[in-house]
């Protein structure tokens, strides 16, 4: 299972009320959080952002509240993967419940640059930026983890029966 597309870079601390801003959360209509994904942070997201296309940020990605409407924007708007230093512990498990790939790498998230070709094989353990031929090692997601993302999150991989053993 690997995922590839061009790169759009974001800072540190980036927080949950930018990713999704609160004025936001009357909704839950998945089309609408992604047309206001990362608008208080840069208004020119939702415009570039293409299906496929990797975020990568710094240090404590995803901290602020614990709102699933902000992985769930994230996903929505196109995003396929989500490569930070760190991620803030709740940001975390909501990004794997709803299925999206999220992959902490401080290597990675240091030397990417917007707009870079980046490749991540999740089973191998690599992330491959075609841009700079660059390899970076990372640590494979577990079964259940991989399970949960090819299922588009946990309810359905739970429904699928994929975790049942």
């Amino acid at each position: 299972m690997s995922v590839r597309g061009k790169v759009i870079k974001f800072g540190n601390n980036v927080d949950t009320d930018v990713i999704i801003p609160a004025r936001y959360l009357n909704t839950t209509d998945k089309l609408t959080l992604a047309s206001h994904c990362m608008e208080d942070i840069d208004k020119t997201f939702v415009n570039r952002v293409n299906k496929g296309d990797i975020m990568v940020a710094g240090n404590n990605f995803g901290c602020g509240s614990s709102r699933e409407h902000a992985p769930i924007a994230i996903k929505e708007s196109g995003i396929s993967l989500v490569i930070a230093k760190d991620f803030a512990r709740i940001f975390y498990r909501n990004s794997i419940n709803i299925g999206l790939p999220i992959i902490e790498s401080v290597e990675a998230s240091e030397q990417i640059n917007e707009g870079d070709d980046i490749e991540a094989d999740f089973e191998k353990g690599v992330i491959i930026n075609h841009t700079q031929n660059k390899e970076y090692v990372i640590e494979p997601f577990p079964d259940f983890i991989r399970k949960i993302i090819q299922a588009g999150g946990l309810i359905e991989a739970v429904n699928k029966g994929m975790l049942a053993d």
